[in-house]
């Protein structure tokens, strides 16, 4: 997960500059698209801005673009392992952002099972 401040507003309020990016993206971390990306502008005031969805064969990418702050909130969700470094780069090339935070959380199932009481 990236939260990136103040980003290149003009970047990301162009859908055909955030579909490029999530195209690349998916190249540069090896993954394969499940289709185009989805791009969609909605939201009022402060929460205006568009929402990215891309699947990939692995689970989802997903980022939404804050027209008013210039933030970008991307999450990178997949079971195959990937390249932080390679994230970081192209969402740097696409969005300048001024800043960036990284949480990053490793998910796996089965190697801890928990049991469920009903």
């Amino acid at each position: 997960m990236l939260d990136c401040a103040s980003c290149d507003k003009p970047n990301i309020m162009d859908a055909a500059h955030v579909t490029a990016f999530a195209k690349e993206l998916v190249k540069e971390i090896d993954m394969v698209a499940y289709g185009e990306p989805q791009v969609v502008n909605f939201g009022t005031g402060n929460k205006a801005g568009f929402t990215l969805v891309q699947l990939i064969e692995t689970s989802n990418i997903c980022a939404h673009f804050c027209n008013d702050t210039g933030d970008v909130y991307l999450d990178v969700f997949s079971c195959k392992p990937f390249e932080i470094e390679a994230v970081k780069k192209t969402v740097a090339k696409y969005f300048k952002a001024k800043a960036m935070k990284v949480n990053f959380v490793k998910r796996q199932a089965s190697e801890e099972r928990i049991a469920l009481s009903a």
